[in-house]
Order: C-alpha cells, then sequence, then structure tokens
C-alpha cells in the first residue's frame, strides 16, 4: 500500500482527515475515532494541544493510530516546545516510525483554559519547517550532525481569507522554499474567495511545488458557523451557506451536502491535489462524505 508521500509524489488527489485527541488518557477514545477513518483516507492529521487545551499528545495518538492500521501527520508547534524540545519530539516520532510532520504556530495559550501558560514561540512556523528539513538532511539546528537521520513528509498551513493578500501569497511561498512538501488549509465556505487566493498560488507556480490540500469541515448548524465567523480569527463563510443552514428543516443533512459540494468543487479545480476533512468530533460522519463524494473507495485500508 502506497504511503501518503508516495501519493503526492506521483500526483495523486489524496484525502486526509483531522483527529483530536481527547482531554484523557484514554487511547480508546483513538481508537473509536480511528475506526471512522479506515477506508479512503490517507492520512491522519493529529492535533496538538488544538485551541491551547491539554490534551492526550499528538505523538502518542499518532502511535494509536498506526496500531490500528492508519497513517498518522502529527502536528508540531511552536506555542509549547523551544528548538531542544522540538528536535528530541521529532527523533522520538520517527522512532516510532512516524513518517509525516505538520508544522504549526499554534493557537495562543490565551484561548484556553490555561491563559496564564508562558507561550515559547522559539521559533516560527517557517523556521520550524526549515529545523525539520534539516534534520531529515543529517543536521540539527545546532549544526551538529545526525547520526541517523529522521526522515519525514513535511507539511505547513495556509489561510487563504486572512488579509492582506499578497502576504499570505508571500508566507506561503516561504513555507515551501523552507521544506514544505504539502500545505493544507482553513476550511473553504466561500469557494469564489478561495479562487481568487489559488489564482494567485497558480501563478507563482506554487501548487507545483507543493500539494496544495484543501479543507473542508462538515458543520451541523447555521449557529455553528456564525459561531466560526464571529470567534475565529481569519475564517470566511459565504452568507448564502448560512443562509441555506439557516432555512433547513434538517441543518446535518445540508451540512453533509455542502460538504460533498464542495469536494466536488475542489476535486475539479486545477492546482488541488486533495482535500483536508475536519470533522470537529463529528468523525462518523467521514464515510458518509467520502462515499457521497465519490473518494470512499471499495476496500478497508489493511490493519
Amino acid at each position: 500500500m502506497m504511503t501518503l508521500a508516495e501519493k503526492i509524489d506521483r500526483g495523486e488527489f489524496v484525502v486526509t482527515a483531522e483527529l483530536g485527541p481527547p482531554q484523557s488518557s484514554n487511547g480508546d477514545v483513538i481508537r473509536r475515532k480511528a475506526a471512522h477513518f479506515r477506508r479512503g483516507i490517507d492520512g491522519v492529521n493529529i492535533t496538538d494541544n488544538q485551541t491551547a487545551i491539554v490534551r492526550l499528545s499528538s505523538i502518542s495518538a499518532a502511535v494509536i493510530c498506526r496500531q490500528e492500521g492508519l497513517e498518522p501527520i502529527i502536528q508540531m508547534t511552536c506555542r509549547d516546545r523551544n528548538r531542544i524540545a522540538v528536535q528530541s519530539d521529532l527523533l522520538g516520532a520517527a522512532a516510532l516510525g512516524i513518517g509525516n510532520v505538520l508544522c504549526l504556530s499554534g493557537d495562543f495559550t490565551s484561548f484556553g483554559n490555561h491563559p496564564e501558560a508562558r507561550p515559547v514561540f522559539d521559533m516560527d512556523s517557517i523556521q520550524l519547517i526549515a529545523a525539520v528539513k534539516g534534520m531529515t538532511e543529517g543536521r540539527f539546528l545546532s549544526g551538529d550532525p545526525i547520526k541517523t537521520p529522521p526522515s519525514f513528509l513535511i507539511g505547513g498551513a495556509a489561510n487563504p481569507f486572512a488579509e492582506p493578500l499578497d502576504a499570505r501569497i508571500h508566507r506561503l511561498e516561504k513555507k515551501i522554499d523552507a521544506g514544505a512538501a504539502f500545505i493544507q488549509t482553513q476550511p473553504v465556505f466561500d469557494l469564489e474567495y478561495f479562487f481568487r487566493w489559488l489564482e494567485r498560488v497558480r501563478e507563482r507556480d506554487l501548487d507545483r511545488r507543493a500539494a496544495i490540500i484543501a479543507g473542508v469541515m462538515p458543520v451541523k448548524s447555521a449557529a455553528a458557523l456564525r459561531y466560526m465567523q464571529d470567534n475565529v480569527p481569519g475564517m470566511r463563510i459565504h452568507p448564502d451557506v448560512i443562509a441555506r443552514m439557516e432555512a433547513a428543516d434538517h441543518p446535518e443533512e445540508t451540512g453533509v451536502r455542502e460538504a460533498v459540494e464542495t469536494i466536488r468543487a475542489l476535486r475539479r479545480t486545477e492546482g488541488i491535489r486533495g482535500v483536508h476533512l475536519m470533522p470537529l468530533n463529528w468523525e462518523s460522519v467521514t464515510p458518509v462524505l467520502l462515499d457521497a463524494a465519490g473518494l470512499g473507495g471499495s476496500e478497508q485500508k489493511e490493519e
């Protein structure tokens, strides 16, 4: 079975999905969530203390996902670790057979339930990408050699909806220059605005240098959309999407239909190499989305 890195290298359309670890030491939560990702998913993102709330570690959850037959993508944030801890955790992840890492800045501690915690931010996400790339080439940030270098497929994130657009494109290019092989975007709720960003990405051939994987988030209610629009920085939701959800007799079904239509539109779009599903504690909807969008496949992954 091909790895995520191999599929990206071959130019295949890939599907990744996000899994949030619990606020507990119960590994069975990961196993239950993993059951929804066994068919049609090429890589499972394990969040790293998302929204600055303490959760089961991304690396530990990734090991459980591997045991369940899935290919994990650990998230590594700059918020909680200095460069010594980052490099140590990456060596540990590689030793456990984890081959994918998504490099992120991380949500500020003020957003979470430990607002008094001191954020680290020894590096930013671009520097983190470059550090991981350097490790795969056999050197620590100190310049010392690594006897057994790790092997990672390196990813970064992009927000197509934040302003100013020129700055977002410039930052994206710097991430790809630093070594990012794939880019996962914020969820797309406004295709017209997203295509504006993508046009600029294509103008600079960035879609040819890294696999652009567009975020898709199924939602259950109009209230959830309004909350994200009002409280999540850089979130842009087309008014028509909210209107359709508000008018729906069965909003969960409408939310699924909106997500499926977005997947289909993205799949037809030049420069998009995959979709990243973000079900937000609604993992059970994943097979429904994949089947409706024609991405489910016919066989489960081998365990």
